[in-house]
């Protein structure tokens, strides 16, 4: 017959892994095991040795190099594939000669970007790899940007990503993407704020046939939720992605402004500080796991707070000593991984002290001072009847007082002295502890 001959039957152990889609180069039908075959057997045919070799069987020779011929032509219509393709580009992004490279070709970045309108999830994933790699790379950051702030189709197609997607590892680098635009771009951020808002103004609520308007906080929101289970690091990354849009004015009238959207965001930060991180139960050490997103969960929780008028503060309920508990018990493991250990040994040296100095947990005195922060935002608005119940249900005991004392001396002295006073109301002998226990105040107070 006048055609390649039958590739031979998979052995067992293959047959089940190409089953099970194990074989599989991303998502087409290439299976690995093949084309490391095919490239093999290419590495051979042109090495020194075999090309010195004489052939006894010249036909036979022959046919071999037209299966050949063959096999890499199936290997050169695989690299066609635009979910390789991007995947190849992305690898190549790595280095910085070839992404300064990349970048500068304004046609190549039109269709790189067009590429985010794709769905197929592979090339969105590929493509959102190789966007993070170029705006990581200083020399070209900006062009990638300006590109971006230049396309607003991006920003729906970001959008829709976030809110509709259940493949975890493009959500966590489409995430990864908006966190380093906003962290690269305050101006663009703002305007992806403004666009959503603009969007949800201009759309009629009865119209439930026209594309709905993506909201920037409800899709970060969305895929926090999706990957929250499944990847620590990327709700890590969303909750950086919250943290940035409270650094504007903007971004956090998007959070709260819309009733839904802020108790939508409360309800899930909350959640995760009450209920699932630095729980009473999770050894001290687990702080240095969660800091980086213990910090941003913190610091938008404490934006919403403070933002809340009188009335929207009552609706949130009764969550002052949940989260005065979660933040004392945070303050409270802080210290102990904190503390070096008894048996190190000292050393004067100048280098040792410089190593001390390099060595300082730089994420948790950011954990420190927002959670501090917080903690006195939440001090100055305890009632008396709070302060009574935090006594008898253990979130003001006497330990976790002094601790609460620790860390907001001296800087917040005026808070804890007025907290000071309601708490000689109700229980006058702890006030008095703990006056003994730092005479500032009771000189003070």
């Amino acid at each position: 017959m006048d055609r390649n001959p039958s590739p031979p039957p998979p052995s067992r152990d293959e047959d089940e892994e190409a089953a099970a889609g194990g074989d599989c180069i991303g998502s087409t039908v290439y299976s690995k095991h093949w084309l490391f075959g095919v490239l093999s057997g290419l590495i051979q045919m042109v090495s020194p040795e075999n090309a010195k070799s004489s052939s006894d069987d010249e036909e036979q020779q022959m046919e071999l190099d037209e299966e050949m011929e063959n096999e890499i032509c199936r290997v050169w219509d695989m690299s066609m594939d635009e979910e390789i393709c991007v995947g190849i580009l992305g690898n190549m992004a790595c280095f910085q000669e070839i992404c300064v490279s990349i970048s500068s070709d304004k046609n190549l970045g039109q269709v790189l970007l067009h590429c985010l309108h794709d769905s197929d999830p592979p090339t969105l994933l590929e493509t959102s790899r190789l966007l993070l790699t170029c705006l990581s790379q200083t020399e070209v950051a900006s062009v990638w940007v300006e590109r971006i702030r230049d396309n607003p189709a991006i920003y729906d197609s970001i959008c829709f990503i976030m809110s509709s997607s259940t493949n975890v590892d493009l959500l966590v680098k489409v995430g990864e993407v908006v966190d380093k635009l906003f962290d690269l771009d305050e101006k663009l951020m703002l305007e992806w704020i403004r666009i959503g808002a603009v969007q949800a103004l201009d759309q009629p609520q009865e119209d439930s046939e026209q594309q709905p308007a993506f909201r920037i906080v409800p899709c970060v929101l969305e895929a926090a939720k999706q990957v929250r289970s499944e990847n620590p690091e990327g709700l890590d990354v969303y909750m950086h992605v919250l943290q940035l849009l409270t650094t504007v004015d903007e971004g956090i009238q998007a959070i709260v402004q819309c009733p839904d959207t802020g108790k939508d965001t409360w309800n899930l930060l909350f959640d995760l500080v009450c209920h699932e991180f630095c729980q009473s139960d999770d050894p001290p050490i687990i702080l240095q796991e969660q800091k980086t997103v213990l910090a941003s969960v913190f610091s938008v929780l404490s934006a919403i707070y403070a933002s809340q008028t009188e009335q929207e503060y009552l609706k949130i309920g009764k969550v002052d000593l949940p989260l005065i508990d979660s933040l004392i018990r945070v303050l409270q493991n802080m210290e102990h991984c904190q503390k070096k250990p008894e048996n190190s040994v000292e050393s004067n040296t100048e280098e040792t002290k410089k190593s001390d100095v390099t060595q300082e947990d730089f994420h948790l005195k950011i954990l420190k001072d927002i959670s501090c922060e917080f903690l006195s935002n939440i001090f100055q608005v305890l009632t008396k009847e709070t302060v009574t119940q935090g006594l008898k249900e253990g979130q003001l005991s006497k330990q976790k007082c002094s601790c609460a004392f620790e860390n907001l001396l001296p800087f917040y002295s005026p808070v804890v002295e007025d907290f000071l006073k309601i708490l000689r109301e109700v229980d006058k002998t702890l006030a008095g502890n703990l006056e003994e226990s730092f005479p500032s105040l009771k000189i003070q107070t």
